[in-house]
């Protein structure tokens, strides 16, 4: 081989100078692993760069080159035995395979790999994969030693009783080895790792990262073949890269655009500059090379192409192109939405039309039927409008129309067409005449007062307004019902009521009960207050107690059940009346109790036992002193008469009159003929005849019960104080078996008394119990209404989308799932139970 590219020659004797320069062929044979490296012979290992070289050798040593001694003797080398061609054959292979092999020709499975340290060595595990062995005799070794193996091993950082390694994991069997194939390098036969360490070192398998590594670092040391020019590296941008780029900066929310306006210094450039945004630096111009420009030194050539101006305009062109696409992209997306949202329009409106098509043939239908019963509604029409056909007309608008039926006016459409039906119907009309007919009118007279009733409860479903129910109080524009029973049925009764006279209350009652489920609470309301009520108090005010021979509970009475609290005012006037009555009566007159007995439940408590104190106690206490206490001849129709008033005067009233005006006498009495030798049987005789005289009820009172027990023992003194005297035989014993038997008849009354008051006790606490838990909702509200005094009771007729109506006090409810309902404004608001009791207080 020739070494003129390594020596150079001095002037025209050709001495050879060996040059220091490191060339393209020593960076190109230092870093080839596969080229023909030179054998050290013995000499070189001893002589070093002095040893002597054959002129064969790929590289002289240092020292010039030396001239061949041709005067030494010829060395031969011994060749040996001639070998056969198959072992000429066999060499050649065994020559082939210790040949190196290219980096190219090396498959991947054998290229070395990255090793996973620690293996599958987790760091929490404190023993080494050698197991639990006693480390007691560790290292016993060193005893024959000074110990340098352990302060060594101490020093890189091993622990004792751990394992070695990164994680302390250790190792159980020794390092295996494995043999290599031929004479290559390390890794050129492919990966030589046992199956030890690849069991407590995995491997990531990562060949193509390796290779890039390898590739990489090689072509750092490798010179360019191009002079070392780089090509310029240029990035790209794609439509779709542009859009979502765009799509990003169209969703910049409002902080990131608050921080777009921030005052931004650039120092990565040669100058520094100034931006007032962050999308500023966006628009900074990218130079394609990769490294940053060098400053021209002295031997480096200046750019030769070098426009900065032209570079800006490029780099302007560029970004208006950009903008261009963002801009086409989004005015795009927009124009995508703007169809999508105008196929929604368009389904929406069709949609619409068709329900508006369906709308308009309903009304133009309705109209028809309306327009047909205006026709026969005129008087030259030879098939009239009945009201039955007029209903089955609203009936059939009901059902088939009924989103236009409850949109229209429905009050403008019944005054126009039901109220002339309604006049005519009602023309003849007078409930309070009974079983009277006249053939010949073309409408029956009926004085039946339940006539009419169907037909309005028939007109009152189809012309109410369910959302505005009139129960106290109702704008007659809104409800076309109400309107109808106030200006139409509400005349034909005034005038009723004007003929009517008062004490013949049958008629007008029974009149009222079969109507007042039909027509409404406020004009049932308005009946009672302003008319039925002012006739009522004016006959009260001409009633004489005197001279009527009717009395005034019979045409009173009656009205209870429909007036019940609107009758207080008449009551006041009523006791007046009576009482000045009763100022000339004598209890001997029994008429005063007839009289005076249907009210005892009309009047209330209070007002009733100041009446009866006030009036009938004086009365009949006079009675009392007037009567005569006589055991041979007593007359008892003065003291009937005080106990026929009873069940009228309270028992303490009469325990009182009994205690001040009877017992005095007949105990006086009994002393006086105690005290004259009596016949004691007569005497036994007297005292129970007496005392059978009054009820149990008054008996059983403490104050008539001391009196009884006083007359015993008066009784038992004058048996037992007549000793040296004559006495009657056996009275002694008669008297103590008397006592004794009305003592013990005493004594068993009061414990009847108190087993009778346990058991009404018990069934009131079970009562109570039962009803403290009610059965539902309903239950309840019916607990809290008669706690609270309020009436509740169901609306006969009355129904809201299925739910029974009810009267909670004025207010009208109506209960769904256990929620109580009230009618609002426009519509049913819930409410809690304290609420309804509050606002029907």
């Amino acid at each position: 081989m020739s070494m003129s590219h390594l020596y150079g020659t001095d002037g025209e004797d050709g001495v050879e100078m060996e040059s220091f320069e490191v060339s393209d062929w020593d960076l190109q044979n230092e870093f080839n692993p596969h080229r023909q490296r030179h054998r050290q012979t013995k000499e070189e290992a001893t002589y070093g760069v002095w040893a002597e070289r054959d002129s064969d050798d790929e590289r002289p040593s240092f020292g010039g080159k030396r001239s061949r001694d041709y005067s030494a003797p010829v060395n031969f080398i011994s060749a040996g035995l001639k070998k056969s061609a198959a072992e000429e054959v066999s060499d050649e292979d065994s020559d082939e395979d210790e040949k190196p092999v290219k980096q190219e020709e090396i498959p991947k499975e054998f290229v070395p790999k990255k090793l996973k340290t620690g293996g599958n060595f987790k760091p929490s595990q404190k023993g080494f994969v050698g197991g639990t062995k006693s480390f007691m005799d560790f290292g016993s070794w060193e005893r024959h030693t000074k110990g340098i193996g352990q302060k060594l091993l101490q020093k890189m950082g091993y622990v004792p009783g751990k394992g070695l390694g990164k994680n302390a994991q250790g190792i159980i069997n020794p390092i295996e080895a494995k043999q290599r194939k031929g004479k290559g390098a390390v890794g050129a036969y492919g990966s030589e790792r046992t199956s030890q360490s690849l069991q407590d070192f995995p491997v990531v398998d990562s060949e193509e990262e390796a290779e890039e590594e390898f590739q990489k670092e090689l072509s750092q040391w490798r010179k360019d073949p191009n002079g070392g020019k780089k090509k310029p590296k240029y990035s790209y941008k794609t439509v779709e890269e542009l859009k979502a780029k765009g799509r990003i900066n169209k969703q910049l929310s409002t902080p990131q655009k608050e921080l777009s306006q921030v005052k931004v210094i650039d120092m990565t450039g040669r100058e520094q500059k100034v931006y007032y945004s962050y999308s500023q630096i966006s628009h900074k111009h990218n130079i394609p090379d990769d490294s940053p420009q060098q400053l021209l030194g002295k031997d480096s050539k200046p750019q030769g192409f070098a426009l900065p101006e032209l570079e800006h305009n490029l780099q302007l062109l560029i970004d208006i192109t950009e903008q261009e696409i963002i801009q086409s992209d989004r005015q795009l997306q927009y124009e995508r939405d703007m169809v999508v949202n105008l196929t929604h329009e368009i389904q929406k409106m069709s949609e619409i039309l068709s329900h508006e098509e369906t709308a308009i043939s309903n009304l133009s239908k309705v109209l028809d039927m309306v327009e047909e019963c205006e026709r026969r509604m005129q008087p030259s029409c030879e098939n009239p409008l009945t009201l039955d056909e007029c209903a089955k007309i609203f009936e059939t608008l009901q059902d088939k129309y009924y989103e236009e039926y409850r949109m229209s006016d429905r009050v403008d459409l019944a005054v126009a067409i039901v109220y002339p039906l309604m006049k005519d119907y009602f023309k003849n009309w007078d409930p309070l005449k009974v079983n009277i007919s006249l053939v010949y009118l073309q409408f029956p007279f009926d004085g039946d007062c339940t006539y009419g009733t169907e037909i309005i409860a028939k007109w009152k479903s189809l012309l109410e307004n369910d959302q505005l129910l009139s129960h106290g109080g109702q704008d007659l524009s809104t409800d076309a019902f109400h309107r109808l029973m106030w200006e139409v049925w509400m005349p034909y009764v005034r005038n009723v009521v004007a003929q009517w006279q008062p004490r013949n209350c049958g008629s007008m009652v029974d009149f009222l009960d079969s109507w007042v489920h039909v027509i409404p609470v406020w004009i049932l309301d308005n009946i009672l207050d302003q008319l039925i009520f002012p006739k009522l108090q004016k006959e009260v005010e001409n009633w004489n107690p005197l001279t009527d021979t009717v009395p005034i509970h019979s045409w009173i009475h009656p009205w209870l059940p429909l007036m019940q609290a609107r009758l207080e005012p008449l009551y006041s006037p009523i006791r007046n009346k009576l009482a000045n009555a009763l100022q000339k009566w004598h209890p001997s007159d029994s008429s005063a109790k007839l009289i005076l007995q249907p009210w005892k439940d009309v009047f209330t408590p209070g007002s009733w036992e100041a009446f009866m104190v006030k009036n009938i106690v004086p009365k009949l206490g006079m009675c009392l002193n007037e009567l005569i206490i006589n055991p041979h001849q007593q007359h008892m129709d003065a003291f009937y008469w005080v106990i026929d008033w009873e069940g009228m005067i309270s028992v303490s009233s009469l325990v009182g009159l009994l205690e001040k005006h009877f017992f005095p006498k007949w105990l006086q009495v009994l002393c006086s003929w105690l005290s004259n030798s009596p016949n004691y049987e007569e005497i036994t005789k007297w005292y129970l005849g007496w005392k059978s005289m009054f009820s149990d009820q008054v008996l059983a009172h403490p104050s008539i019960k001391d009196k009884f027990n006083e007359a015993l023992d008066i009784m038992n003194r004058a048996v037992s104080s007549s000793v040296g005297g004559y006495m009657q035989p056996g009275a002694r014993e008669n008297i103590a078996y008397l006592t004794h038997t009305e003592r013990r008849k005493d004594f068993q009354y009061e414990a009847m008394q108190e087993r009778r008051e346990a058991e009404n006790m018990a069934q009131r606490g079970i009562g109570m119990a039962a009803s403290s838990v009610p059965m539902n909702f309903k239950d309840l509200i019916q607990t809290k209404a008669e706690e609270h005094n309020i009436v509740f009771m169901p609306v006969i007729g009355k129904r809201h989308e299925g739910k029974q109506l009810y009267t909670f006090g004025r207010i009208v409810i109506y209960i769904d799932r256990g929620v109580v309902f009230v009618q609002g404004e426009k519509t049913w608001v819930p409410t809690s139970l304290q609420s309804l009791i509050d606002m029907a207080k």
